[in-house]
C-alpha cells in the first residue's frame, strides 16, 4: 500500500579491525533505510567463518550482545535486505555463505541481475542445486565454476558474465573484495581508519564508526584488501555509466556522499529547480512529506522565498511491516504514519513537496488530512518526473499498471489526488540538478530507456504488454 518505492539492500565490509563484527553491526544500523526485511553478518578469524542472520531490523536480529561477541575475527561483511529478486524468507537472507574448491567464501549483493534466469537455468540443467531463490546465488556458482587459481581472478571472470546492477562485497579467510558493475548502477564507497579499510553502500556508515570517506569504487572496478594492503583491478571496461538517479532523489540518506557528491546538496538543487520551473504563486508556506522530501522542500522554499514549516509529523515507530488485516486498517495506515499540525495549516495555502509519486494512494489520503486540518489550498510539487516504467536494476517498483502515471496525464493525477495544482520536475531539469562530472545516470523509470536489455522472463511480470516495451 506504500506510495514510495521500497528500498533494496545495503552492504558493508571491514578489514583488519579487532572488533570487525561490531563495526559491521554499527554500519548496518546506518544503512538500515536501505533494507528492513532481514540482516546478516559473516566474519572470519582466518581459519573459521562465523555467521548470524535473521529476518527483521538490525536491532532485532542482533538484540543479544552475545551474538556479536561470537562473531570472531578481524574481517567481516554485512547485509541489509529488501527482496527484489527472490522471495522473502530466512533461506534468502544474506550474506550468502558457501564452500568452493578454493575454500569458504561469503558474498553480499546490492542490485539486481537481468540475466539471472538464463544463468540459473543453465546451471540447473547441468545438475547444480540452489539453496535460495535470489539472483545473488548465481554469482557464487559462477565463482565456483571458474578455472582460475586466485579468488580475485575467479570473481572477475564471474562478474564479466553478469548483466545488470551489482555492488558486491566478498569475504574470504584472508581478504575482503569489493566489486561494482561496469554501469555503476548502485553506489559503493571506500573508507579508511587507522590501518583499517572499509566499504559501504553509503558514506553515512563511515561516519558512525569514525572512518574517513576516501572515494567511490569506480564502475567496473574490483578492490582487493588483504594483508598486503589494497590494490585495484578494472575487470571490465565502463563503456556507459548509468548510475541510478533515484539514489539522489529518494533512496540514500541526505548525509551520505554517493556517486562522488553529497546527497543533501543535490536534493536542495532538485527543490530549487522545481521552484524555478513550477512556482506556486500566492502560496503561504512550503511543507514536506517527511522524511525523504525534507531537503528538496527546503530548496524549494529557499528559491521561492516562502517559509518552510513542519506541517506533517511522521510516526517513526510504526515500522514497515505493519499488517493491514482489513480495509479499514488500510485506511487507517496513513493516520498511523502521519499526523497534521493544525495550527500551522489552518486557512493557509500550502505547497507540499514530495520526492516521487508511485501509486498515489498515500498522497491522496494525506491531501484529505491536510484539508481536514484546515488547509485552504493544497498544491503538490514533485522533485522528479512522473514514474511510468518499472525498474529492473535493484528497485522494488510495482508493476507498470500499478504506477499511477503510466496511463494518466498530470491533470488526471491532479484530480485523483484532489489537489488544487500538481506539477512534476521535468526530466531536463532533473538531469540539470545532478552532478555531471561523475558520469551519466539511469532514468529508465521515467522515460523507458533501459540501458541494459532485460530478459523476457524477468520483465514479463512487470510490463503488462511484454518485453517489447523495453528500449535499449
Amino acid at each position: 500500500m506504500s506510495d514510495h518505492i521500497k528500498e533494496f539492500c545495503g552492504v558493508f565490509g571491514i578489514h583488519n579491525h579487532p572488533e570487525a563484527a561490531h563495526m559491521t553491526y554499527l554500519g548496518l544500523f546506518a544503512l538500515q533505510h536501505r533494507g528492513q526485511e532481514s540482516a546478516g553478518i559473516v566474519s572470519t578469524n582466518g581459519k573459521n567463518f562465523y555467521s548470524h542472520m535473521g529476518e527483521g531490523l538490525v536491532s532485532d536480529v542482533f538484540s543479544n550482545p552475545k551474538v556479536i561477541q561470537a562473531l570472531e575475527g578481524s574481517i567481516a561483511i554485512g547485509h541489509n535486505r529488501y527482496s527484489t529478486t527472490g522471495s522473502c524468507g530466512l533461506h534468502n537472507v544474506q550474506p550468502l555463505l558457501a564452500r568452493i574448491q578454493s575454500g569458504p567464501i561469503a558474498v553480499a549483493h546490492n542490485g539486481n541481475l537481468v540475466n539471472s534466469a538464463t544463468l540459473r537455468r543453465g546451471f540447473e540443467n547441468n545438475g547444480a542445486i540452489f539453496q535460495t531463490t535470489t539472483d545473488s546465488e548465481v554469482i557464487l556458482h559462477l565463482v565456483a565454476r571458474s578455472k582460475h587459481n586466485s579468488l580475485p581472478d575467479r570473481i572477475a571472470e564471474a562478474c564479466r558474465q553478469l548483466k545488470g546492477a551489482y555492488s558486491l562485497v566478498f569475504l574470504s579467510p584472508d581478504s575482503l573484495i569489493a566489486v561494482r558493475d561496469p554501469n555503476g548502477f548502485r553506489p559503493l564507497a571506500l573508507g579508511k581508519m587507522a590501518g583499517v579499510h572499509v566499504v559501504a553502500s553509503e558514506s553515512c556508515a563511515f561516519d558512525l564508526i569514525g572512518a574517513e570517506y576516501v572515494r567511490d569504487i569506480l564502475p567496473g572496478e574490483m578492490v582487493i584488501i588483504d594483508s598486503q594492503g589494497l590494490r585495484s583491478v578494472h575487470f571490465a571496461p565502463s563503456e556507459r555509466i548509468t548510475q541510478c538517479i533515484f539514489e539522489y532523489i529518494y533512496f540514500s540518506r541526505p548525509d551520505s556522499r554517493i556517486f562522488g557528491d553529497f546527497v543533501d546538496k543535490t536534493r536542495r538543487k532538485l527543490g530549487k529547480n522545481l521552484a524555478e520551473e513550477y512556482p506556486a504563486e500566492g502560496a503561504d508556506m512550503v511543507i514536506s512529506v517527511p522524511d525523504s522530501s525534507n531537503t528538496a522542500a527546503l530548496g524549494y522554499a529557499q528559491k521561492s522565498n516562502l517559509r518552510f514549516e513542519i506541517g506533517l509529523i511522521r510516526n517513526h515507530y510504526i515500522g514497515r511491516s505493519f499488517i493491514h488485516p482489513s480495509q479499514s486498517g488500510r485506511n487507517e495506515y496513513v493516520k498511523l504514519k502521519f499526523n497534521t499540525v493544525g495550527g500551522v495549516l489552518k486557512d493557509r495555502k500550502v505547497v507540499v513537496v514530495e520526492d516521487s509519486i508511485v501509486r498515489g494512494t498515500t498522497l491522496r489520503k494525506l491531501t484529505k488530512l491536510l484539508r481536514a486540518a484546515g488547509a485552504a489550498e493544497v498544491h503538490i510539487r514533485v522533485s522528479s518526473p512522473p514514474i511510468k516504467y518499472p525498474c529492473f536494476y535493484g528497485m522494488d517498483f510495482p508493476t507498470r499498471k500499478e504506477l499511477i502515471a503510466h496511463d494518466r496525464t498530470v491533470d488526471e493525477i491532479k484530480h485523483f489526488l484532489n489537489v488544487d495544482s500538481l506539477n512534476y520536475l521535468s526530466l531536463e531539469k532533473m538531469l540539470a540538478s545532478v552532478p555531471e562530472e561523475y558520469g551519466g545516470y539511469c532514468h529508465a523509470c521515467f522515460d523507458g530507456s533501459y540501458p541494459i536489455y532485460v530478459e523476457p522472463e524477468i520483465s514479463k511480470n512487470y510490463l503488462e504488454t511484454g518485453p517489447a516495451l523495453l528500449r535499449v
